[in-house]
């Protein structure tokens, strides 16, 4: 047996997430989905991450265990004339036999992108947020700050959570602005989170308290009392998921061995 380990970059508009769910209209669906009508095979596929419905991801990576000859330089562009168009793999390789694309990732980058202004761009609707009065950015920026280092995120989980601790390390937090579409008389928003790990619908509610704070609504210093509170009613909302990407995942280089 082969652990075979891909790249996964997907449009998630149309899913129920990845994970396997009864309507079999995952992510996981589909590719395992595809890997059978490849190989005759029927495999379970293991991911990074389980993004919800209609969160994306730029690079998920995902591993499964096949007894299939087919050479590594030919499985993504196998895979990839069975896949939908909002589905691509890419990056094929071997990878010990113990690998885990999640208990073995290292750090984890989520983007959540806010489109701000006059008018929403028609051709990325589905990857922003679209927020039609400004934002303070700066407040924003500051309140990141304060996510930096290792918390008990308890104030940003959804209570539908089932994970036994809500401790995690954030590394990076940043936010980044586009220039304004002299057009559509907007511009894009970039919110930026880098961390050890990640909790139920942990980003999408930093960027709903964010979205608050950049409305006036909070002060830029609550974000430390939400911290301190360990009580999810003491944030924001919970932000749309269209926003989100799974952007990054890092692994220790030396688990890959083809």
């Amino acid at each position: 047996m082969r652990n075979i380990c891909m790249n996964v970059s997907y449009d998630g508009t149309a899913y129920h997430g990845f994970q396997t769910q009864p309507s079999n209209n995952t992510i996981q669906d589909i590719l395992e989905r595809a890997v059978r009508s490849l190989t005759g095979e029927t495999i379970k596929i293991t991911s990074s991450g389980r993004t919800d419905a209609g969160v994306h991801a730029r690079c998920q990576v995902i591993n499964f265990l096949t007894s299939s000859p087919i050479p590594l330089v030919r499985w993504c562009l196998a895979l990839n004339t069975l896949l939908p168009a909002d589905i691509v793999v890419s990056g094929a390789r071997q990878v010990d036999e113990g690998f885990h694309s999640r208990r073995h990732a290292l750090r984890k980058t989520y983007r959540y992108t806010i489109r701000c202004g006059k008018h929403p761009d028609l051709f990325r609707r589905r990857q922003e947020f679209y927020h039609p009065t400004p934002l303070d950015t700066e407040a924003m920026k500051s309140s990141l700050l304060c996510l930096i280092g290792e918390h008990d995120f308890t104030s940003f989980c959804s209570l539908r959570s089932t994970k036994i601790s809500n401790v995690r390390t954030i590394y990076t937090a940043s936010l980044a602005c586009e220039p304004m579409d002299p057009v559509l008389h907007s511009y894009a928003i970039h919110i930026c989170v880098t961390g050890n790990g990640f909790l139920y619908n942990m980003v999408r509610i930093i960027v709903g308290t964010l979205i608050q704070i950049g409305e006036g609504k909070r002060p830029s210093t609550s974000m430390l009392d939400i911290l301190d509170a360990r009580e999810r009613a003491k944030a924001g909302p919970t932000a749309m998921p269209q926003g989100l990407t799974l952007w990054e995942v890092l692994y220790n280089n030396d688990q890959f061995t083809s």
